[in-house]
């Protein structure tokens, strides 16, 4: 049994976890910043999240029915936008590389990422087995690598 707690207390370490919190929670350089952001979009949810000792925000948010995701650091700057995006908005080798990583599934949602000057797509894929998978790619088609 001590293993088993000592295992699960070590996954929880070594796996962030997000934490959803109240806009009145964030310090007020992320809160101004998530009124900005959100002025033209509908707010879904915000969390925290500590990896590496850095705390950063997510803002969820749709935006024209399409969801638009943020990352912010603790003074309201972005770190990370995720854009929905349709398939076929996304540069042609991209496309090919998550349809061909999709194979026989269907591509369930499409997501333009940007990181300061970096651009990757993420795919979500249902497999013909029911589960859904994530494939992301560079805008060469090939795989994308977090850092």
């Amino acid at each position: 049994m001590k293993i088993i707690l000592g295992l699960a207390l070590l996954g929880a370490v070594a796996c962030p976890a997000d934490t959803k919190v109240k806009l009145e929670s964030l310090p007020p350089a992320v809160q101004a910043a998530v009124k900005e952001q959100t002025k033209n979009a509908t707010l879904v949810g915000l969390s925290t999240e500590k990896e590496k000792g850095k705390t950063t925000y997510e803002v969820e948010t749709t935006v024209n029915g399409k969801s638009r995701d943020l990352v912010l650091d603790k003074t309201g700057a972005i770190l990370e936008t995720e854009d929905q995006v349709e398939l076929n908005a996304i540069p042609a080798a991209a496309q090919a590389a998550l349809r061909k990583r999709a194979g026989t599934g269907t591509i369930t949602k499409v997501e333009k990422l940007t990181a300061g000057s970096s651009v990757s797509y993420e795919a979500a894929i249902k497999t013909k087995g029911g589960k859904t998978i994530e494939a992301s790619v560079n805008a060469d088609g090939t795989p994308h690598k977090e850092d």
